[in-house]
């Protein structure tokens, strides 16, 4: 039987291009939902015939908001099919380029595309809940959350001249040192940023606070998670083993090595996306659904490395008597919390002597045929996993997105808001906007690359049964 269905086309304040379809039944009340990704990315496959080394080139145009998180995985990749590791001072370099990256992709997030929703409201005007309506009505935060992603962009543009598309990352280090003079102006940003992250936090616990019933219902079914940690469980972005754990906080895998992935990772395809369904191995596809990103990261990690983002931790922690937090709207609270730690971080950076070392590279050759790297991108775990022939050329390519890993969890959790606030046959905007809103907590990356800026309308059809239109609703 044919039922009636509501297209959000689509889904807006997101970066890149997606779809949501929702299936009511008779008396109304939402039975299904599909999160529909309408790109088609491709890289995996034009890259074969390359040579291994032009992949560090390559690899940060799949992404303009997260190129060095691609660049990384993709040189860490490299450099085990050679056989070789980068200098201390290039781990610094780019471990600061990579918070960041993770500072800028956390900043737009919150300040950007999802602050319209907690200042202005969820049923506010759309025509102003956007960074156009926070310009106005909120002009000093609107400013603060640009100069934040400024400062994370400039974290890569002080040492090899370039914010998006990032080049200077190359197999055993780096092409280019930082200067004592782009060391100052950096470590200048410091307090500027912090107290820009408090603010942000701040925004986000009274908005927890105000809104107990919402936070506390949104999205909250139990999954898995995965992240990168240190050796002893810290929290970790740039380089350190897996871990998995279980929803009620039993560690599954621990001190995983990245190079594994595909004995606890598997894929499979829906017709309905061009994004795969991942899920770990041991569990099956039907109980294997995990999360990654900051929530998850923050859910497996057993501490912060810096003071004030450790203080925030203990809070969010405590919020579920140590075990994992399952509730999707707090991806916004870890994301800022991991904003938090970027910039401390990026304080200690700066100030370690060898940072301006001119030793920033060891050189190496082709020696083995296949190399894996990992990385924590602003959305998740991601990985680039290379094949070669004898002469360095690409026999196979595979990318595993983190946005792809939270897929099946993004599909669920906008089917459980759905049932939650869509009701009936008079569809209200807001209630639209809340299932929106799911997909925004997750951040998804689903860009393949940058695109031009231009209008996003939204179409909204509610048909009854018999395909008949009951109802359209039209935003610009």
């Amino acid at each position: 039987m044919d039922k009636r269905k509501i297209f959000i086309s689509p889904v807006t304040r997101i970066e890149g291009h997606a779809n949501i379809t929702l299936e009511l039944d008779d008396n109304g009340n939402v039975s299904d939902a599909l999160f529909h990704v309408n790109e088609f990315r491709g890289f995996e496959k034009f890259c074969e015939g390359r040579m291994y080394t032009e992949m560090p080139t390559i690899t940060p145009r799949i992404c303009g908001i997260c190129p060095t998180s691609h660049t990384l995985a993709s040189v860490k990749a490299c450099e085990m099919i050679q056989g070789i590791k980068p200098t201390y001072t290039a781990n610094l370099l780019r471990r600061l380029m990579h918070i960041g990256q993770n500072l800028s992709s956390h900043a737009l997030s919150f300040f950007h595309l999802s602050s319209p929703d907690f200042l202005m409201g969820y049923d506010s005007d759309p025509a102003k809940r956007n960074i156009i309506g926070m310009a106005e009505k909120y002009p000093d935060i609107a400013v603060r959350g640009i100069r934040l992603r400024k400062f994370g962009q400039e974290l890569s543009e002080r040492i090899t001249g370039k914010k998006i598309h990032i080049m200077g990352i190359v197999p055993g280090g780096m092409a280019y040192p930082l200067t004592e003079e782009n060391r100052k102006a950096l470590l200048k940003w410091i307090p500027e940023a912090l107290e820009t992250v408090r603010l942000g936090i701040n925004i986000i616990k009274k908005f927890h606070e105000d809104n107990p019933e919402m936070v506390r219902t949104f999205a909250t079914s139990p999954t898995l998670y995965l992240g990168t940690v240190g050796h002893g469980g810290e929290h970790e972005l740039y380089d350190g083993k897996l871990r998995f754990m279980d929803g009620d906080g039993i560690i599954l895998q621990d001190q995983l090595d990245p190079a594994r992935y595909l004995e606890f990772i598997a894929e499979r395809s829906v017709n309905w996306s061009y994004l795969k369904y991942p899920y770990f191995k041991p569990y099956g596809f039907d109980r294997g659904f995990y999360r990654v990103g900051p929530l998850a990261r923050l859910n497996v990690c057993s501490r912060m490395k810096t003071p004030q983002a450790q203080e925030e931790f203990e809070k969010f922690k405590h919020m579920s008597g140590g075990k994992p937090v399952h509730g999707t709207f707090y991806y916004h609270y870890t994301r800022l919390i991991e904003a938090l730690s970027d910039v401390e971080d990026a304080e200690r950076i700066l100030k370690d002597p060898e940072v301006t070392s001119l030793n920033i590279q060891h050189h190496g050759r082709w020696n083995y045929t296949e190399g894996i790297g990992s990385s924590e991108a602003p959305r998740g775990t991601l990985f680039h996993h290379y094949k070669t022939d004898e002469t360095g050329k690409l026999l196979k390519v595979n990318l595993l997105i983190a946005t792809g890993q939270n897929n099946p969890s993004m599909n669920r959790s906008v089917l459980e808001v759905a049932r939650q606030y869509v009701k009936g046959d008079d569809i209200k905007e807001g209630m639209l906007n809340r299932v929106e809103s799911t997909i925004r907590c997750y951040d998804p990356c689903l860009s393949c690359s940058t695109h031009a800026l231009g209008q996003m309308p939204m179409v909204i059809e509610v048909k009854d049964k018999n395909g008949n239109l009951v109802k359209r609703v039209e935003r610009n």
